[in-house]
């Protein structure tokens, strides 16, 4: 049996030996170049440039998700899903050259060349900054060697191990580089601001993957935003798009209706989509909730919800502009829409609860059937169909492109099993109302929800914007865009079945 002595002999010799020496002079190595390649990118991976009329300040950090962060302060920051990791590149836009901003301001023309040179301009950056950040982390690499080694093979063999790490950091980003990025930014800032930063979704859509014209909008929607003294930017709709603001369960939030007015000027909203779930209880005096409707000076369509008595539908009814859905298709906006309401009425939440109405169907399922019933007997294909409860969509699909619900107060948005000629997108909206005092319960406040929808001329939905405003009800807001590659193919119409009544939206 070994004694305590052999044992410590024996590993003194292997400590001693020529492989294991080995060893901890490479782990030495890769630990001092690593080190040295961090203090590089620290170092080497910022610069600035003129792209088009800006001056654009760049940031290369080292990140596990990669990306590219704009910021264009004040108005907010965009973020991009542009490349994958290991690097991470933030572009700043510090300031408008005061010659190129009076340029800007006294010839039109000069905006529309810097935005055709911005490309151009990026890409000569873009290739500096990473040429510089590859010499100084090499250098970094190589010093602190030379100070920790003091061997000029060492040293030599720690610049080419910086050379790797640093040049394959920055080539997996260039490898896995999508353009395409650009269409569906995230944006962070001001709400009031998003729309003209973003620019618009149906001409992303019409250009998607384009990456020189994108940028160029996106240089020439900041370019005037500076280039004028408005602090709130006009803007400008294409008018071959429909928009419409889909939202759901404000239950009885006031500060909801601020931030639904904003949008809907800002965005310049064709009808607001309301799924359900405007009030909490469904009681008289909360009926005075929903004459804030009147105030959006555009189409509203609501259907009620689980919250909702027929009480509160009568209140929404009575506004001018508003129209109510319960098994019914009306038209809005050059879109043919189908809605019914949710068959319960449980305010306290108890799914047994039994509401003080008798009506058939009695599931949230059969109320998805009763629509789809509907929806078959018309002569002309339905756009969208609206449930407060995504239980409901399931009897729906095939039938029409696009479903909208409520309910979960989870944002999330599905393509259902292909079961016909259509293909239906089940969109389920957040609490618009932060869930109403409900949100509060938790640590922190429940963000509002909302979602811009764009439909292009054929009808189909193109792309969409999330929009979550934080809990505390300030204007500061996130803003995903998804642009949708392959609109869904519409059903040809039913024939040879009676037509419903279709109800015409009140303006």
């Amino acid at each position: 049996m070994p004694t305590l002595p052999g044992i410590r002999t024996g590993v003194s010799r292997l400590v001693r030996s020529r492989w294991a020496r080995r060893a901890m002079t490479v782990a030495a190595l890769v630990a001092v170049t690593s080190v040295g390649v961090t203090v590089g990118v620290l170092l080497g991976g910022r610069g600035e440039s003129d792209v088009g009329p800006f001056r654009v300040a760049f940031h290369v950090t080292l990140a596990a998700d990669g990306g590219t962060e704009v910021a264009v302060p004040p108005l907010g920051s965009l973020f991009l899903d542009s490349h994958e990791g290991p690097a991470q590149l933030t572009a700043r836009l510090d300031s408008l050259d005061q010659r190129r901003t009076e340029a800007l301001i006294n010839d039109p023309a000069a905006l529309a060349r810097a935005g055709e040179t911005a490309p151009q301009d990026l890409r000569d950056a873009l290739v500096r900054l990473g040429l510089r950040t590859l010499g100084v982390a090499v250098l970094a690499s190589m010093v602190l060697a030379a100070v920790t080694f003091r061997s000029v093979r060492r040293v030599a063999w720690s610049g080419g191990l910086a050379l790797l790490i640093t040049g394959g950091t920055l080539g997996t980003a260039a490898a896995t580089l999508r353009p395409q990025a650009l269409a569906e930014p995230r944006y962070e800032g001001l709400l009031a601001n998003a729309p003209a930063l973003i620019g618009d979704a149906q001409r992303i859509a019409d250009d998607y993957g384009r990456y020189a014209e994108q940028l160029q909008r996106l240089v020439g929607n900041v370019g005037k935003l500076y280039a004028t003294v408005s602090s709130l930017p006009i803007y400008q709709a294409s008018p071959d798009t429909t928009r419409l603001l889909h939202v759901s369960d404000l239950h009885l939030n006031p500060a909801a209706w601020p931030v639904i007015k904003t949008v809907v000027d800002q965005y310049d909203i064709d009808a607001v989509i309301d799924t359900g779930d405007i009030t909490d209880w469904g009681s008289e005096p909360e009926t005075t909730y929903v004459s804030m409707i009147s105030q959006l000076d555009v189409p509203y369509v609501y259907i009620r919800g689980n919250h909702d008595s027929p009480r509160t539908a009568a209140a929404v009814a009575s506004q001018p502009n508003a129209v109510v859905l319960d098994n019914s298709v009306t038209v809005v906006a050059g879109l043919r829409i189908a809605g019914i309401a949710d068959p319960r009425f449980t305010p306290d939440k108890r799914e047994e609860a039994s509401g003080p109405w008798d009506e058939s169907p009695t599931t949230v399922e059969g109320a998805g059937e009763l629509l789809a019933t509907t929806i078959r007997a018309l002569d002309a294909p339905v756009d969208l169909a609206l449930v407060h409860d995504p239980a409901s969509a399931p009897a729906l699909n095939g039938l029409v492109p696009v479903v909208l619900a409520g309910h979960t107060h989870r944002r999330e948005v599905t393509v259902l099993p292909p079961t016909g000629e259509v293909t239906t997108r089940l969109a389920v909206q957040g609490s618009t109302g932060g869930a109403g005092l409900r949100g509060l319960e938790g640590d922190e406040p429940t963000p509002m929800a909302m979602s811009v929808l764009y439909l292009g001329p054929d009808r189909q939905l193109e792309a969409y914007d999330d929009i979550r405003v934080g809990g505390t009800g300030t204007a500061q807001v996130s803003l995903d865009r998804k642009v949708i590659e392959a609109p869904p193919v519409s059903a040809p119409p039913a024939s040879g079945a009676p037509t419903p009544v279709v109800r015409p939206a009140n303006r």
